[in-house]
């Protein structure tokens, strides 16, 4: 399936390639690969298991998850390929000029909750729309621990920075900012953890922010930057290609630095309650999650983001003092991560 040429109602934006769809496809199907290898062989005990599905509307999928292992207690890697006559009302809201054509999606989805309470869980999701003459690039990958590790959220939004770097000087200022935003509980008024990046809508013109809150940080520091230079498919498509490689030298090394740290009953439960929020946050606010519901594809797929033990306790405060209270007071408030350096 190649992408239609048809001419773009932006001027400035570029066509994708003529292979765009099949390349973006091998793109996120190799990533999942990469990355469940990678995983499978951290954890030492699980294995992922697939179950390809398809979808009766256009398109399909393969899911991948594992179970009771060593490090990973569950999580799951997902590739999809959908397409169909309307993209759901999620999408047109932000996009309204891909009303009425026909939508291609594709991308690469990923959750994992480790069983100790010392590694975070993390998340990743990237993706690839193309609508009549509309297409754009979106995604992002965040972190969510449970006690407060400054050097491990510091690693993480550094290697994340690096690969944005080497494409553009000022995605990771706006996309952190973005992160923030969005992984935001705003009936708890707190954010879901320590951020990382997030952006959609990109197609190579314009401001970088191109999301629904003109008023937040993110849009603000997006306006003040201007229209940047336009972008073509191509560099937008490398763009997320080092993005989904720096995944792995992003999380790996906290997992190996906290995998052998002793635990008791009182993490556990604190990190049985904040997998709460994540599951507040998936159910309530996530795009992914409403647009998989909406465009009616699998739901044991889009539902696997969600952690197979959780727990909730009415009016919870933590002690102070505590690591617990660090958490809430310092890693659930948005930081500026790469400028930490550890105390001497």
């Amino acid at each position: 399936m190649t992408a239609a040429q048809t001419p773009t109602t932006n001027p400035n934006r570029s066509l994708p390639a003529p292979d765009s769809r099949d390349r973006v496809k091998q793109f996120m199907q190799k990533i999942q690969d990469t990355i469940c290898e990678s995983l499978a062989q951290l954890d030492g005990a699980g294995q992922f298991q697939e179950d390809s599905w398809q979808r009766e509307e256009g398109g399909g999928g393969r899911s991948r998850v594992i179970r009771d292992g060593a490090v990973f207690e569950q999580g799951g890697v997902n590739f999809s390929e959908v397409w169909g006559s309307q993209l759901p009302p999620s999408i047109l809201t932000q996009r309204p000029e891909a009303a009425g054509h026909g939508f291609y999606a594709t991308g690469t989805s990923m959750v994992l909750h480790p069983r100790s309470p010392y590694i975070p869980t993390v998340h990743l999701n990237y993706r690839y729309f193309e609508a009549g003459p509309v297409w754009w690039f979106g995604g992002g990958a965040d972190l969510t621990p449970y006690y407060p590790f400054a050097e491990d959220a510091a690693h993480f939004h550094k290697t994340l920075k690096a690969a944005c770097d080497k494409h553009h000087s000022e995605y990771y200022p706006v996309f952190k900012r973005w992160c923030d935003e969005y992984f935001y509980l705003k009936h708890r008024q707190e954010t879901r953890g320590v951020g990382g990046l997030f952006f959609d809508y990109q197609d190579g013109t314009g401001e970088l922010y191109k999301g629904p809150q003109p008023e937040k940080a993110a849009a603000i520091y997006s306006k003040e930057l201007g229209a940047v230079k336009p972008r073509t498919w191509e560099q937008l498509f490398a763009w997320v290609q080092e993005c989904g490689h720096s995944f792995l030298p992003a999380y790996v090394p906290i997992v190996e630095r906290r995998r052998d740290m002793n635990y008791g009953d009182r993490e556990r439960n604190f990190q049985l309650y904040r997998r709460g929020r994540y599951v507040e946050f998936n159910l309530v606010y996530d795009r992914g999650t409403i647009f998989g519901l909406q465009t009616n594809g699998r739901t044991e797929s889009i539902l696997m983001s969600l952690p197979p033990l959780v727990r909730w306790e009415y009016g919870y405060q933590p002690e102070p003092n505590t690591p617990e209270a660090e958490l809430y007071e310092t890693f659930l408030k948005p930081q500026n991560w790469t400028n930490w350096t550890p105390s001497t």
